[in-house]
């Protein structure tokens, strides 16, 4: 029998954090504020948080912290890249937890939220009690590659690797990437809009096993989809703006436990990832999902995400007060 995602819950407050003179951080707050610490980092970049995300999590056992990462869905300005980088981000997620007076909480997070959640723990592990992690993504080259170049995931989806390149002139083609970054970065909206299309609609074709794909050329929220587009494209042309590969730091957070999940079918980010990962990490635990592709919402994701979370929830019960 296939476990369901925790029910609806409403917000116990939302409100607008100030972190730059520029940007402002829309912040959410649901469950037990007595319950142990948890916050989710949306993926992308540019993605934004779901009220989907919040039912990960049992709200009787949980206070749970969502929010939109700088420059991306209800935190403004918004699309946005200016003074937007990784260590920006870290900063800001070190100023949500300072601002709620919380002394360590629960990471998660799904493919880019993966990189951001290990970036900021590597940077801040005695703010961190653990991990449950979906769909590992590393910001490598490798991984670009994959995505963005026909040696990769296009040679399983011929078809709509070409609606992807699509918009892209002959020059292009080779590094798609930085191609995508001259057409998102048009004054031609019309250009931009095109382009935007197609690179959410690409990553979207490959998300998933189980949900239709038929239905992905139509997009209904064309703000959503030039966020995705143009903050996913600057932080991968920016290679992430890591310093170093974030395998090198893994001992900074090798005593805290991590959940690993990653679905055998993913063609967004490459499950050898996720081995790599938990190879250095011998606190992680990789649970691979074997009817699962990449999205946080495919069935047996979002069961063994409830699972990981109960199981972290039972492991770190001495803090629900």
């Amino acid at each position: 029998m296939i476990r369901h995602l925790y029910p609806h819950i409403a917000i116990n407050h939302a409100f607008e954090l100030a972190v730059h003179e520029l940007h402002q951080l829309y912040v959410e707050c649901s469950g037990n504020t007595d319950g142990i610490p948890v916050i989710y980092f949306h993926g992308g970049p540019g993605g934004g948080c779901s009220s989907e995300h919040r039912r990960y999590f049992n709200p009787e056992k949980y206070h749970i912290i969502l929010f939109d990462q700088r420059g991306c869905g209800r935190s403004k300005p918004s699309p946005s890249v200016e003074q937007n980088t990784l260590v920006d981000l870290i900063h800001d997620i070190e100023k949500i937890r300072q601002h709620l007076h919380i002394d360590k909480w629960l990471v998660c997070g799904g493919s880019w939220g993966t990189t951001l959640a290990l970036a900021y723990a590597i940077e801040n592990p005695q703010a961190v009690l653990g991990f449950v992690l979906r769909g590992i993504f590393l910001g490598t080259k490798e991984e670009y590659d994959w995505l963005y170049k026909p040696s990769g995931a296009a040679k399983f989806f011929p078809e709509y690797y070409q609606d992807f390149i699509a918009p892209l002139a002959k020059e292009q083609l080779e590094d798609p990437l930085t191609g995508y970054q001259t057409l998102l970065n048009s004054p031609n909206e019309l250009l931009k809009a095109a382009a935007s299309k197609a690179w959410y609609v690409w990553e979207s074709r490959l998300s998933s096993i189980e949900h239709s794909i038929e239905s992905l050329s139509h997009i209904d929220d064309h703000h959503q989809a030039f966020c995705m587009a143009y903050l996913s494209n600057y932080y991968f042309v920016n290679k992430c703006f890591l310093k170093e590969p974030l395998l090198n730091n893994i001992d900074k957070i090798q005593h805290l436990p991590a959940t690993i999940l990653h679905g055998r079918y993913d063609m967004v980010c490459q499950i050898k990832q996720a081995s790599l990962l938990t190879q250095a990490w011998s606190n992680a635990e990789l649970n691979v999902l074997p009817k699962a592709g990449h999205s946080g919402f495919e069935s047996q994701t979002m069961a063994a995400f409830c699972y990981a979370t109960d199981s972290m929830a039972n492991l770190f019960k001495d803090l629900i007060k």
